[in-house]
């Protein structure tokens, strides 16, 4: 009798960012709903995504305004590589799924539509950053958790999430082939609408944003705010989240 080795795969870096606003009822975040046919279509979620190699790439570092990648890597408790590769996939994600560029600087709509073209037929972060004359400003960026997927998932991500505030005068447009809804919502709506389904990491982030009444707010408990890993273990259909709580997973979805 032979044992099997069971693999179990490591978790891949990604990173995910909540925008806020200030509404007429107050603190509110945007959220899309994933098509059906990409993994966990009809989830919402948050703009994000893995961690391209190229998103750690040093020459970004000339399109770089706010926090270096060594004062982030303090702060995510990471190396510098994985700091900056975090901080670029946030802003890049941000652009190609919600059309918002964390610039330093005011761009015309249409230059900005264009650079999340160039993004979405794969041109690199950084040439599009210099083909705009512009950089990303990380200064507009709060950390705010980090989420491993437990094990027992046949696809596990290890996920750092990030609040910033919408841009003045800046409009969201998602990506169609990946989004078929859209909301800003408060955080408490969002974290009350059991219709709208999440997975745990994204109903826990929205519970927690409903302390807050306004962006300001939120962004000051970002600043020191403890993000260490957060890792849940899978029991049946259940989520255990570290501090005991049960979260029902997502009918027939994988926890990804």
């Amino acid at each position: 009798m032979h044992n099997r080795r069971v693999t179990i795969p490591a978790p891949r870096p990604s990173a995910t960012v909540v925008l806020l606003r200030d509404g007429d009822a107050g603190l509110e975040l945007y959220m899309q709903r994933r098509a059906a046919p990409i993994p966990n279509g009809g989830l919402w979620v948050f703009p994000g995504g893995r961690i391209d190699p190229g998103d750690a790439d040093p020459a970004l570092d000339a399109s770089w305004t706010g926090p270096s990648p060594a004062v982030w890597a303090g702060r995510l408790d990471a190396t510098v590589d994985e700091a900056r590769g975090a901080v670029a996939a946030a802003c890049r994600e941000t652009l190609e799924e919600a059309g918002v560029l964390l610039a330093d600087r005011p761009l015309a709509p249409g230059r900005v539509a264009a650079a999340r073209s160039a993004l979405l037929a794969g041109q690199a972060l950084g040439e599009v950053l210099t083909a705009l004359g512009a950089g990303v400003d990380t200064g507009l960026l709060r950390y705010w958790a980090y989420w491993v997927t437990p094990v027992g998932e046949p696809r596990r991500y290890a996920t750092r999430s990030f609040l910033a505030a919408l841009p003045e005068g800046v409009g969201v447009a998602p990506h169609e082939a990946e989004a078929d809804q859209e909301r800003w919502l408060t955080p408490a709506a969002a974290a009350a609408d059991q219709a709208m389904e999440m997975l745990p990491p994204t109903r826990c982030t929205v519970r927690e944003l409903a302390a807050f009444p306004t962006v300001a707010a939120a962004l000051a408990a970002a600043v020191d705010r403890p993000a260490g890993p957060i890792l849940p273990v899978i029991e049946g259909d259940d989520v255990i989240l570290p501090w005991g709580e049960r979260m029902p997973r997502p009918l027939n979805r994988r926890y990804t």
